[in-house]
C-alpha cells in the first residue's frame, strides 16, 4: 500500500468512527474490531498491519483535533516519535 491509499484508509476510517461516536481515545480491541475488519476488507492487509493502520487512525484523529498548528510537534507529545 502506498502512502497516499494509506492516507486515504485513514481518512475513511477515521471519519467512520466520528460517525459512530467512537473517541480517539478508545482502546478497546472489541469496539475497534470493525475498524480492522473494515481495513482488512478494503487493504488486503493482514491481521497485525490493519490493526496498526486502527491505531494510526486514532493518533491521526488525536493530532486533527489538538489546538496546536504544529502536527509534527505535537506528535512527540504522543509519542509517535516525528522528527
Amino acid at each position: 500500500m502506498d502512502e497516499d491509499q494509506q492516507n486515504s484508509e485513514i481518512e475513511k476510517i477515521a471519519n467512520l468512527m466520528i460517525h459512530d461516536g467512537i473517541s480517539p481515545d478508545e482502546q478497546d480491541a472489541t469496539k475497534l474490531e470493525k475498524y480492522k475488519n473494515q481495513i482488512k476488507e478494503d487493504c488486503g492487509l493482514d491481521d497485525e498491519k490493519a490493526t496498526k493502520l486502527v491505531y494510526e487512525t486514532l493518533l491521526f484523529r488525536k493530532l486533527k483535533n489538538s489546538d496546536s498548528g504544529d502536527i509534527l510537534e505535537k506528535g512527540n507529545e504522543f509519542g509517535a516519535g516525528f522528527s
